[in-house]
């Protein structure tokens, strides 16, 4: 069974910082993407960030230039370094892995979320 468990959330003024950190554990082979999406009050979920295997990454558009994903393949890990953080960035930050390897097959799996707010 493979488990994402999330950390770095909380409560921020509008122009700072936070990292958030998604470790995955289980008996895993390999993970093709890794990414982090949000979902604010009352709004859809969005992706916010992903990261592939060979390193390249994709970013949405509001947070282009304040967010940087990054990986670690040898821990399994996801970090998401936001910067210059608005208040419209407050929302639950969840966690994903794509197309996880383990000993009974591929998955897709999701985190348990973590909670950030910006005040203005």
């Amino acid at each position: 069974q493979v488990q994402l468990v999330e950390s770095g959330g909380g409560l921020v003024q509008a122009g700072g910082s936070l990292r958030l950190s998604c470790a995955a554990s289980g008996s895993i082979f390999s993970i093709n993407a890794m990414g982090w999406y949000r979902q604010a009050p009352g709004k859809e979920r969005e992706l916010v960030a992903a990261i592939f295997s060979a390193g390249n990454t994709d970013y949405a558009d509001p947070v282009k230039g304040r967010f940087t994903i990054s990986r670690d393949n040898a821990k399994n890990t996801v970090y998401l370094q936001m910067n210059s953080l608005k208040p419209e960035d407050t929302a639950v930050y969840y966690c994903t892995a794509d197309r996880v390897a383990t000993m009974t097959g591929w998955g897709d799996y999701w985190g348990q979320g973590t909670q950030v707010t910006v005040s203005s």
